[in-house]
């Protein structure tokens, strides 16, 4: 018996209606302010989750940077599934399986290049970086040239976003903007920094591996009310006035977009204090290429953008933009997560990418402070979810206090769980809906 079978102690009949294909009673153990902390260690519910998550919604996959000419590869993930990136030579985008129809072995073992075919080395059954087979050897053996007809698998819908290619294998479903929502207009925000209108992932990717379930992570990406506590020590070495933003005081709010995103807004606080360039934690002066590309090109408004600045913004299910660097998660079991870090670069502001990068290696590099704190905490919480008591997670805070914009999102204050609450309506949703 799972613990996803036993609430408050008691031995539950798993429901017909409501339930996952692992027959989990999702319904039972979501509550409006609280979840069950089986959820996070139960490997039906993970296998579930892929089911009906990440093989069906919307996940974003990499970045058309990473693939910039005819015939670029590169190797990325949805969940656990492999998947090479590549643009063919008519620069179309394509998100293919990496294992041969044959035999199942790898086709692509380097991690990216340039090439317009791939070669199983198994068999030497070859493809064409469109996924179509272009051949296989001792052709007798199938009766002759063009007897077979088999594929590379190909993830069915790829769309692209300001550079950004979601991947869905769900043959059909909400386009990629239904699913984005408000959230696409935080993209925006993040590719409007640039003076050339786009931003590169071209600084390479760090991989940190979290013995912790996908969702612990997820629901941090937007967590206020963590960041004076576990960063504490970060904020005082860096002399960093963050820690102020996420308090009772702060005028900042957290939101949720819909969907299961989330934002921390804190423009609101940038607002007050309007300073360009203050949201970097510097100042205009430090940095006149850039500022001036940008009032250049904006004109008057460029003010606004400046004082903004970027987006801290949890886009469901996997990807995570923290200003001035970017997270992919990836889930491998339900205790076992990779989450993929990179330095946003901006086109054509390469005084301001070098300092992005010199602080996202800070931060989230091997040896940097912030990512080490949280990857503590996520698995401190996985230990701590296995218990047997409590059995539930409690994410109230805030919910007496919040209130509807004028979009008709649900918005909290800077340390408030809106952000969990909306994740987890969402993440509801998707595991209990029923689906043809």
């Amino acid at each position: 018996m799972t613990l996803a079978e036993t609430v408050n102690g008691a031995t539950m009949t798993p429901p017909a209606e409501g339930s996952g294909r692992a027959g989990v009673p999702y319904e039972e153990l979501i509550r409006p302010s609280q979840v069950h902390g089986s959820l996070y260690t139960d490997p039906a519910v993970f296998a579930d989750e892929l089911q009906r998550i990440w093989y069906r919604t919307w996940v974003y996959v990499g970045h058309v940077s990473e693939i910039a000419k005819p015939n670029d590869y590169v190797r990325k993930n949805i969940g656990p599934q492999d998947v090479v990136m590549t643009r063919s030579a008519d620069g179309e985008v394509h998100l293919l399986l990496n294992r041969c129809a044959h035999r199942g072995n790898l086709v692509c073992e380097a991690d990216s290049g340039n090439s317009s075919s791939f070669r199983c080395p198994y068999h030497g059954w070859t493809y064409r970086n469109t996924g179509e087979m272009l051949g296989y050897p001792l052709v007798q053996g199938y009766g002759g040239k063009g007897k077979l007809d088999l594929g590379l698998g190909r993830v069915p819908r790829v769309e692209v976003y300001q550079g950004f290619v979601f991947g869905s294998f769900a043959p059909d479903g909400p386009t990629l903007a239904e699913h984005l929502g408000p959230a696409a207009g935080e993209i925006d925000r993040l590719v409007r920094l640039s003076p050339e209108g786009e931003i590169e992932v071209t600084a390479g990717w760090l991989k940190h591996r979290a013995r912790a379930n996908w969702k612990l992570l997820a629901e941090n990406e937007t967590d206020g009310y963590h960041p004076q506590f576990v960063h504490s020590s970060i904020f005082s070495v860096a002399q960093s006035g963050i820690g102020a933003l996420y308090s009772d005081k702060s005028t900042a709010v957290t939101r949720a977009l819909g969907n299961g995103h989330s934002e921390n807004d804190l423009r609101p606080e940038f607002r007050r204090i309007g300073q360009p360039m203050g949201w970097f934690g510097t100042t205009e002066q430090k940095l006149p290429d850039y500022v001036g590309k940008m009032r250049a090109l904006h004109g008057p408004a460029a003010e606004e953008i400046l004082i903004e600045g970027a987006p801290h913004v949890m886009i469901f299910p996997n990807l995570f933009i923290a200003e001035i660097q970017m997270f992919a998660i990836q889930p491998l079991a339900a205790n076992l997560t990779v989450q993929h870090v990179t330095a946003v670069q901006l086109k054509g502001a390469p005084d301001m990418n070098r300092r992005m990068l010199q602080q996202c290696v800070g931060s989230v590099g091997p040896a940097g402070l912030l990512l080490a704190d949280d990857t503590e905490m996520y698995e401190r919480n996985q230990a701590g979810v296995a218990e047997l008591r409590p059995e539930w997670l409690d994410v109230r805070r805030g919910n007496h206090r919040e209130y509807i914009d004028e979009r008709g999102l649900t918005v909290g204050g800077a340390t408030d769980e809106t952000g969990m609450r909306g994740f987890w309506e969402h993440y509801k949703k998707l595991m209990t809906e029923e689906r043809a």
